[in-house]
């Protein structure tokens, strides 16, 4: 693949795929808490928690990352604490288009963990606990082998979203060639230029690839976890 992309394209996948593993495995952890007080709790305000999980993906990406810019920029609330008490930058930074990704990817993932969890019978978690298992002991031993399945395919999409991010990132980290410039903003910028059109060709067929994996991927293992639940 080295001959076949230059140099500046092997470093837009590379970072790309650098920014949807992070993105996808910070996530994660909150996307399973997510999913389950959404699945499994009743409490005041749940309509208004699972609007704004879902808001990016109603939003116009480039507002998304113009609140992003906002909130995380140096001169944002959050970002200049960051920066103040840790020296953290996320603005203009790779680490800023990893944030970018993970929430444009964040509903994807918890919408498909939420369905895992449903599918399974509340009466198992029941029994697990009148046995005198603890919340956690229960989640882990019961719930956690049953929606393994369903964190899987939520995380495989979360990544292919995280991977196709475009209009969020470079309006916060903007499209800095070996900085924060990842797969689509490599395209974008090559079209932008006489004669990039087979540079961005290129970065297509890979973009393409990437993306019918994922889906395939995550169908087989839907029908793996459709399988299991009408065998139970």
């Amino acid at each position: 693949m080295s001959d076949w992309l230059s140099p500046d394209e092997w470093q837009a996948v590379a970072l790309s795929l650098q920014v949807s593993f992070w993105a996808t495995l910070l996530s994660l952890p909150l996307g399973i808490l997510t999913a389950h007080t959404l699945a499994r709790r009743n409490f005041p305000g749940k309509q208004l928690l699972n609007g704004l999980v879902h808001l990016p993906l109603i939003l116009p990406p480039v507002v998304t990352g113009y609140l992003l810019l906002l909130t995380f920029g140096r001169q944002g609330p959050i970002g200049s604490a960051l920066y103040d008490w840790l020296g953290i930058t996320l603005a203009f930074k790779w680490t800023g288009a990893a944030l970018a990704a993970a929430i444009m990817a964040f509903p994807l993932m918890v919408r498909a963990i939420r369905l895992a969890i449903e599918a399974v019978d509340p009466k198992l978690e029941a029994a697990a606990s009148t046995l005198g298992a603890s919340r956690l002991w229960v989640f882990s031993t019961v719930t956690l082998p049953l929606i393994l399945p369903g964190i899987i395919a939520g995380s495989i999409l979360a990544f292919a979203k995280a991977m196709g991010e475009f209009g969020a990132t470079i309006t916060f980290v903007s499209n800095i060639p070996g900085q924060t410039q990842t797969l689509p903003s490599a395209i974008y910028a090559f079209l932008q230029v006489p004669g990039g059109e087979s540079q961005a060709a290129r970065l297509v067929l890979i973009a393409i690839a990437i993306a019918m994996t994922a889906l395939l991927l995550s169908e087989w293992i839907s029908r793996a976890v459709a399988r299991r639940i009408a065998g139970q």
